[in-house]
């Protein structure tokens, strides 16, 4: 096969799937999240939350217990 048709079937064939993918994936990335995304993200702020949480309870049992233990960090 010569050059111009190796470029014929790349037009016919592969470049409207290449483009049609990769316009279907702008779309969905411009739509914003998802349902599942969305529930996704407040697990994630609520686990976020609670750690902090804990953090926050260890650091005034470690202020409590051992107030110069943040000199050593």
């Amino acid at each position: 096969m010569d050059f111009t048709a190796i470029f014929a079937l790349f037009c016919i064939f592969v470049a409207p799937l290449w483009l049609i993918m990769h316009y279907t994936t702008q779309r969905r990335r411009a739509q914003g999240l998802t349902r599942e995304d969305e529930q996704m993200l407040a697990d994630l702020w609520r686990i976020a939350n609670r750690m902090e949480e804990r953090v926050k309870t260890l650091e005034t049992i470690l202020d409590t217990q051992t107030p110069t233990w943040r000199d050593k960090a």
